[in-house]
């Protein structure tokens, strides 16, 4: 993937860091694009992980150019509309025209119908309100799909004939209880997806969506250890970086023939 581009959203941690990283391994120049977070304490969430959400680009940045790659990080918002244009921008000033969306990022909140309560692992949920839905849709449905959009405005205006498009997802068709924002912003971002694997198809765009196993992003405690190992549709805790592996794979010359589809990894 020597002389491609791409956009990592939420590469300051986790998995669209490692994602950042394995592009950069195979060629690739990564416009790295976060936003730092800072969550209240909550007994159920390790300190890891709001320390990584809390973090800056600048490690991934300095791991990639250690190994001779080239890449540059951006702290943007991307619940703002106007941040998907921004971030094209600086990639084709800096790096170049964009070939490859990596969208990563989530405006993640534990939500649900029930009252405010404390689930199986210790987390805190709040009932489902228009804050806990604005800050999820805001960025895993309304960013990714503009994002999309100035993915494919730009392509298409180029007359670009090769182009990537990755979306990470949880959640399934029955919803995901105790997440319902979460689940219902990225079955949004799915529809978003295929519909543009389908419409991009003759501009060479391959787009799918990526469902990873249980990850440890830092958030991964004890009781969900247990309960992936009791589980029998939960096979794994992988590292981030072997989820990146699959979204590097997606985005090479390898998978043209791999588009509309939902990669379930367990």
């Amino acid at each position: 993937m020597s002389g491609r581009t791409a956009i990592v959203t939420g590469a300051n941690h986790g998995i669209g860091a490692a994602t950042a990283v394995a592009l950069a391994r195979q060629g690739c120049s990564v416009l790295c694009t976060y936003l730092r977070v800072h969550d209240e304490v909550d007994p159920g969430m390790p300190q890891a992980y709001r320390d990584n959400r809390a973090g800056s680009a600048d490690a991934v940045i300095a791991e990639i150019e250690a190994t001779g790659g080239r890449a540059v990080a951006i702290e943007a918002d991307l619940s703002d509309p106007a941040t998907p244009a921004v971030l094209f921008d600086a990639a084709e000033e800096q790096l170049g025209p964009v070939d490859i969306l990596i969208n990563n990022a989530t405006g993640w909140v534990a939500d649900t119908f029930r009252p405010a309560t404390i689930d199986r692992n210790g987390r805190s949920l709040r009932p489902v309100n228009a804050a806990t839905w604005s800050q999820q849709f805001a960025i895993d449905a309304m960013a990714a799909a503009l994002m999309i959009a100035e993915f494919a405005r730009r392509h298409i205006a180029r007359g670009a004939t090769w182009g990537r498009i990755v979306g990470l997802t949880s959640g399934g068709d029955l919803g995901f209880p105790e997440e319902v924002s979460y689940g219902a912003a990225k079955a949004a971002q799915l529809n978003y997806t295929m519909s543009a694997a389908l419409e991009l198809g003759e501009y060479g765009v391959t787009a799918n969506m990526v469902y990873p196993p249980v990850t440890d992003t830092g958030w991964v405690t004890s009781p969900v250890r247990e309960f992936v190992k009791s589980s029998v549709t939960h096979f794994h805790v992988a590292d981030p970086a072997q989820v990146a592996d699959v979204i590097a794979y997606l985005a090479s010359d390898a998978a043209e023939l791999i588009t509309a589809n939902v990669i379930t990894l367990r």
